[in-house]
């Protein structure tokens, strides 16, 4: 376990995981992946972070960061240029909170391919996410914009993805699925080249349930 501990995320452990089923297990044990928790006894330990930006920064390419579950977790515009993987600790997304605060332009700025899961993610007069350029895969979420005589200024997903001579086609693009989204002018504001497609939704007693793709025109 030590020595896979010590191989970077991408490329050398993600190969490893290829070789067989019992080095897959060991390569993505969750005893590799950062931690986020607040208490300041679990802090004091190797890759434990108090803070989600503190997490993010030390992390390498390919990492995943656990968030801790209980209680909110303070999350404004943070930048990610670096592919990651951000879990919500919870059985469920309401049991782990990211919190923009107000006059942020939006909890997380994402630069780079990433992947979102198990979270709540909450916020006033911004966005949750704020997509630039990369792949933003976001599952299993509740994104909320709180309500605010502004609230047409808010929108739960903005992407300002423009293409680049440098990056392929298609490889910027936003995959949302089984997420509810709450509040804001609409689901997702596109100010690039990115459009909406293959919209689907599930009506549950309580919620909406949101499927949609935001690709290249």
């Amino acid at each position: 376990m030590h020595i896979f501990s010590l191989l970077s995320p991408i490329p050398d452990r993600y190969t490893t995981a290829l070789v067989c089923h019992r080095w897959r297990h060991l390569a993505c044990h969750p005893r590799h992946w950062l931690r986020v928790e607040r208490s300041i006894k679990c802090a004091s330990r190797p890759g434990v972070f108090p803070d989600l930006k503190t997490a993010i920064s030390a992390a390498r390419p390919g990492d995943t960061i656990l968030i801790s579950a209980g209680g909110s977790h303070l999350a404004s515009d943070i930048q990610i240029k670096k592919p990651l993987c951000l879990v919500g600790g919870g059985a469920l997304p309401e049991d782990t909170i990211l919190t923009c605060s107000r006059g942020s332009d939006s909890a997380i700025e994402f630069l780079s391919t990433c992947k979102v899961a198990n979270l709540t993610v909450r916020a006033e007069l911004g966005c949750c996410f704020l997509h630039r350029s990369g792949r933003l895969t976001v599952e299993g979420c509740v994104l909320q914009c709180e309500e605010n005589p502004l609230d047409f200024l808010s929108f739960p997903i903005v992407s300002t993805a423009a293409p680049a001579a440098a990056r392929a086609r298609g490889a910027d693009r936003v995959t949302v699925a089984e997420t509810r989204i709450e509040g804001g002018a609409k689901a997702v504001l596109s100010c690039g080249t990115l459009t909406l497609q293959h919209v689907r939704a599930i009506y549950a007693p309580k919620a909406i349930f949101f499927w949609f793709e935001a690709v290249e025109k």
